[in-house]
């Protein structure tokens, strides 16, 4: 039997989704940043990915949407932060990460929302970020504003002192909307996800994610160092900032930041087709 390839991010926040796959019968975990993944289900070099919602909308091919896990909040995320050294308002270029997607597109819908502006983005990758250069040098240290997610906010975030403004964009969308967010959620090519290999993989990560949940605080135990997080901030981060399972709010919510999304011309305009919601092939 050919295994079913899952691709997913290694982060802190995938824990609850992935943790115990490698030993699931019939599947391979394949782990890459988040912005990479959309294109591998493209590709057809994963079967299913934790992708990020944008790439939805982004895809050549039609993708659906299986609502057996996800990355969201209901209110701060924490790990989506846009770091600023002047007020918001006055930012005409934000360097984003370019591990993620969806974020980069949630704060362009946050500036031009709350604050009426449209900076130009640029790519940054703090991997080659250069921690003893001066802020101050042209070239060097951090920039004026930056978007980071993930491990990074907290395991490797910026001088406090170089950014007297930051913004949680999970906490912005909340206020904007009052909606949950979802930043990642299991996809798969909407033609194959009628396939019994591609609904057997989603069942078992349904069941997985079921599980974890269960053992939460053995998982952060194991987990919060390795990746650079103090246990006790670990433990509020998966326990209470963060939301895995997909319900009506949050269908609701996915559909209105692509909505927000195509206003802006940042994504085609497409409603998500969740797997659930589509007949079974006959």
């Amino acid at each position: 039997m050919v295994n079913t390839r899952v691709a997913a991010v290694s982060y802190l926040n995938t824990i609850p989704l992935i943790a115990g796959l490698d030993a699931v019968a019939g599947l391979e975990l394949i782990r890459a940043v988040p912005s990479r993944i959309g294109s591998m289900i493209e590709d057809r070099t994963a079967d299913l990915g934790l992708a990020s919602l944008i790439d939805v909308a982004r895809a050549s091919a039609p993708m659906a949407l299986h609502p057996v896990g996800m990355i969201g909040c209901d209110g701060p995320t924490l790990t989506v932060r846009l770091f600023s050294a002047v007020k918001p308002e006055q930012i005409t270029v934000l360097h984003a990460d370019t591990d993620s997607h969806t974020s980069v597109t949630l704060a362009r819908i946050v500036l031009a929302e709350r604050y009426g502006i449209r900076p130009e983005i640029r790519d940054f990758d703090t991997r080659e970020q250069m921690p003893d250069g001066s802020a101050d040098e042209p070239g060097g240290g951090w920039p004026e504003t930056v978007l980071l997610i993930g491990d990074k906010v907290v395991a490797g975030s910026p001088p406090a002192v170089r950014y007297p403004h930051q913004i949680d964009l999970g906490q912005a969308w909340h206020e904007l909307t009052g909606l949950p967010f979802v930043y990642a959620v299991w996809m798969s090519l909407a033609e194959r996800a009628d396939e019994p290999q591609i609904r057997t993989a989603a069942s078992l990560l349904d069941r997985q994610r079921r599980r974890n949940l269960m053992r939460m605080d053995r998982l952060v135990t194991d987990s919060a160092h390795a990746k650079g997080w103090p246990e006790d901030l670990a433990r509020e981060y998966l326990g209470r900032l963060l939301r895995f399972e997909v319900g009506l709010r949050e269908r609701e919510a996915a559909a209105l930041f692509l909505s927000k999304a195509a206003d802006l011309g940042v994504a085609p305009r497409i409603e998500p087709i969740w797997a659930d919601e589509t007949p079974a092939a006959v």
